[in-house]
């Protein structure tokens, strides 16, 4: 990836003097966190297997009528592992061994819940808009290949994992859907849900495949907390966010596939706004790398057929509910990004900004239910003596 900026971070630390990159840190990520430190285990296998490994911790205050929540979350990102001519099954099954090696780094740091990126099993292919072959990597989120991968290293390392995959669903008409599977640390298959918002602008041709979820805002109870999935291009809207919070989760991940060029601008902050604004942790998870598919394809932006997506960025990270972030992952490398959370800080902050208590959710539903009707008119105010000028 020769020409591609690895972080943010090391430009900054490349840059600027010691004495003020402290204060820069503080106003990009607000209060500085606790690093973890990485078991040696864990190092020597990123070493050997090539990946990064970065862990913060995010405290709460101590409470006098509650113990402390104390969970390891995490997100892996990667590269894709063969060329996208190899055979659909060789790609996917080199995938399984690479994510396997990351996952039992996750297990090494002593994650519990551990979310892999959009598509994990295959390379984005979606902007192609041929059916076939990637079709094929669709599979059942109930008991296709990569569930039951996942599901024995639940299992072996009492982890919950969230699976996000192309699901088909094979008894309703073989219909395809953008799914995360979430695997119990026991093994069993808890649910799915699938993505609310999909997009239609550039190379994202994904309304090609399948359309919007019908699973709603589901959220999962696991041992480790209340966690749910915001899929890639939901992160846009902040009702999507919302309705997650309503639904009563501590962790929302939001496992994505997005390009430099298009929305690296908008990565840093969406779901570090959305922790704030619901009073949760996220995980934003995002691929890395550039994906070649052997026929071009068109964009929805004018730009001349292609053969690549683009450069899928990383930059990985975990906010906290207190506006507090980690620094990202690399842009160019696989990694693994995981934190030690105490849960109590969602009930902190809330108590400290009363935003769930000031939201007036009964304002909003109103005003919406009129939004929807046919007859609706936006409620605007205008100056007779400006009227000429807008027309």
């Amino acid at each position: 990836m020769a020409g591609q900026i690895e972080s943010l971070e090391k430009i900054l630390e490349e840059h600027i003097p010691p004495e003020k990159l402290k204060d820069v840190k503080r106003l990009l990520f607000g209060k500085e966190l606790r690093a973890l430190n990485i078991p040696k285990a864990a190092e020597q296998l990123a070493l050997e297997k090539d990946f990064e490994v970065q862990g913060y911790g995010f405290d709460a205050a101590e409470e006098s009528s509650r113990s402390p929540n104390i969970v390891r979350i995490g997100g892996i990102q990667n590269k894709i592992v063969l060329p996208t001519t190899a055979p659909i099954l060789e790609q996917r099954d080199a995938l399984f061994k690479r994510i396997s090696d990351i996952i039992s780094g996750a297990a090494l740091c002593g994650v519990n819940v551990l979310c892999l990126q959009e598509a994990w099993t295959m390379p984005f292919a979606f902007c192609t808009r041929e059916k076939q072959p990637w079709c094929e990597f669709a599979e059942s989120a109930e008991d296709g290949a990569s569930t039951k991968f996942l599901q024995e290293l639940a299992k072996q390392y009492n982890m919950v994992i969230i699976s996000p995959i192309l699901e088909r669903d094979e008894e309703r008409g073989d219909v395809l859907w953008n799914t995360a599977v979430v695997i119990s640390n026991t093994g069993q298959v808890l649910g799915k849900s699938r993505k609310n918002h999909i997009p239609r602008t550039g190379d994202f041709n994904e309304s090609t495949y399948y359309m919007e979820g019908n699973t709603g805002h589901k959220v999962f109870q696991t041992q480790f907390g209340k966690i749910a999935i915001n899929i890639c291009y939901g992160r846009h809207h902040p009702l999507n966010w919302m309705m997650y919070a309503t639904n009563g989760a501590d962790i929302v991940f939001n496992p994505s596939a997005t390009v430099d060029g298009l929305s690296e601008p908008m990565w840093p902050i969406e779901a570090r706004n959305a922790a704030i604004a619901n009073s949760y942790f996220t995980c934003g998870i995002n691929r890395v790398g550039s994906e070649s598919f052997k026929s071009e394809f068109t964009s929805g932006d004018g730009k001349p057929a292609h053969h690549d997506f683009g450069h899928f960025y990383g930059s990985s990270y975990i906010a906290g509910p207190d506006g507090s972030r980690t620094p990202g992952l690399s842009r160019v490398k696989d990694g693994l990004i995981f934190a030690e959370i105490d849960l109590n800080l969602c009930r902190q902050v809330r108590d400290k900004w009363g935003f769930r208590m000031t939201q007036r959710l009964d304002l909003y539903a109103e005003e919406m239910r009129e939004a929807i009707r046919s007859d609706w008119k936006p409620d605007l105010v205008t100056d007779s003596s400006s009227r000429n000028r807008f027309l």
